[in-house]
């Protein structure tokens, strides 16, 4: 399984570094692109479609997308927009979370298929206009839920329980900790903090998300890194709660030794478009 993990995930390196990397942000749009169509793929089958079906929801995830690309969204700011997927994963998220596994089922078929491509889309939009802004800033954005992972699995494993008597979400995801959630957001501040320190002190030519929101005060770009780190919960836990109501360990067995494109995007779904609510709202109060 390890090996697996090793290869797959130096695979993936060496086809999304070199489009990261590319002076040009369509080879990185493109691929990002077709992990959403995957993406979109999964998510048909998670809510049960067939395999016909399955494959018509990432042609339309593509569609979708491709459409966006067309119209020259990339480049426009669509604030509105941000603020309407920030707005609709809070609320969303929690009504899903509340209502629980159970809950899921409840949904009406198309309605979560279409919420679901529509989370695909606005996710796959935000990283093209985030990498059109720059890499700078892109990689920022992602590095977030990175970290928030990342210190969230440590602290849990350190303090887990220590400080409250139950956990975050039993029913969905018996592994998470409220001491997780806290060491996720408290890394998550500390990355934020260390970014901004390195944009000023090599000038860098563009800014991070970190730093357009510590340029609108240092407030704003601490409630920003903790919202953030919170909603990359959010994101987990939903797609936890779908798998689980379909009975699926994993979204799919695209990606081996990782499970699928869901399982490694899912924290990102609602940070992204976040990230570029919040930027066009810093420069706002700047």
């Amino acid at each position: 399984m390890l090996k697996q993990r090793v290869i797959t995930a130096l695979i993936l390196l060496a086809i999304l570094l070199p489009a990261l990397l590319y002076p040009s942000p369509v080879p990185f749009a493109i691929v990002a692109l077709v992990m959403m169509a995957a993406a979109a793929w999964e998510w048909g089958r998670l809510n049960g479609l067939e395999q016909g079906a399955s494959v018509g929801m990432g042609l339309l995830c593509l569609a979708a997308c491709g459409a966006s690309w067309a119209a020259g969204w990339l480049e426009q700011p669509l604030f509105g927009l941000w603020i309407a997927g920030g707005a609709a994963w809070v609320l969303g998220g929690a009504a899903l979370l509340r209502a629980g596994v159970a809950g899921w089922p409840r949904i009406a078929r198309t309605l979560r298929l279409a919420g679901g491509l529509a989370a695909l889309w606005l996710a796959w939009l935000a990283v093209a206009q985030a990498r059109t802004i720059g890499i700078n800033f892109l990689l920022s954005a992602l590095t977030l839920v990175w970290v928030a992972d990342t210190f969230a699995y440590f602290a849990g494993r350190s303090f887990g329980l220590r400080f409250t008597n139950g956990k975050l979400a039993p029913s969905i995801s018996p592994g998470k900790s409220w001491e997780g959630v806290w060491g996720g957001m408290a890394g998550v501040v500390l990355l934020a903090c260390a970014w901004v320190w390195l944009d000023g002190s090599r000038g860098a030519a563009v800014p991070s998300l970190y730093t357009l929101l510590a340029r609108a005060g240092w407030w704003l770009l601490l409630l920003g890194a903790v919202f953030m780190a919170a909603m990359s919960v959010v994101g987990d836990l939903v797609e936890s709660l779908v798998k689980r109501s379909a009975g699926a360990k994993d979204s799919s067995q695209l990606l081996p030794g990782h499970g699928g494109v869901l399982d490694r995007i899912d924290a990102l779904l609602p940070t992204l478009p976040l990230a570029l609510m919040l930027s066009h709202l810093a420069s706002l109060s700047a």
